[in-house]
């Protein structure tokens, strides 16, 4: 069974599609490991602020298999692939991990590159793994976060209900 960190964010009807991502999730992979969820500027166009979260999972599936249950479940939550990369988005899930993988595996890039680059994803990656090893630098995610640049991007700490229970649980 391999560990994977997924990122999961939406700036349209936010908690409803946060709420069915991971009730998607949890309903195809069992057990997640949750994040806090953090509300964010969006970053790369003018529009509503964003929810973000880091979710943990254990599959046997292969990359490309869970790519494929993921764009399901965005495409279930209304995800419109005709819209500008950077625009609005209903649910957007992204694989960043598959425990210490490097390189391309059908098609995904791991460990995917917006880990250390965006704030919604590090911080939530930190809270949820913070002596995990980043396959790249080798380093723990606690130690890229407070190493970045807390000045380039807004977000904060949000209280979130699914099922009942304020995350992470």
């Amino acid at each position: 069974m391999a560990l994977i960190y997924l990122s999961l964010g939406s700036n349209i009807d936010r908690h409803m599609r946060i709420g069915a991502a991971l009730d998607a999730l949890h309903a195809e992979f069992g057990e997640l490991l949750l994040s806090p969820v953090y509300e964010s500027d969006s970053v790369g166009f003018e529009g509503d602020n964003f929810y973000n979260l880091v979710v943990g999972i254990q599959s046997e599936k292969s990359v490309g298999d869970i790519s494929a249950s993921l764009k399901k479940i965005e495409n279930d939550n209304g995800r419109d692939r005709t819209a500008p990369r950077f625009g609005p988005r209903s649910l957007d899930i992204d694989i960043l991990t598959v425990d210490d993988i490097c390189g391309q595996r059908d098609g995904v890039q791991l460990p995917r590159d917006e880990i250390l680059k965006n704030a919604f994803v590090l911080l939530p990656m930190a809270d949820l793994a913070p002596q995990s090893l980043h396959p790249k630098t080798g380093k723990p995610y606690v130690e890229h976060w407070q190493q970045y640049d807390k000045s380039k991007q807004n977000l904060w700490s949000i209280e979130f209900i699914w099922q009942g229970r304020k995350l992470p649980v």
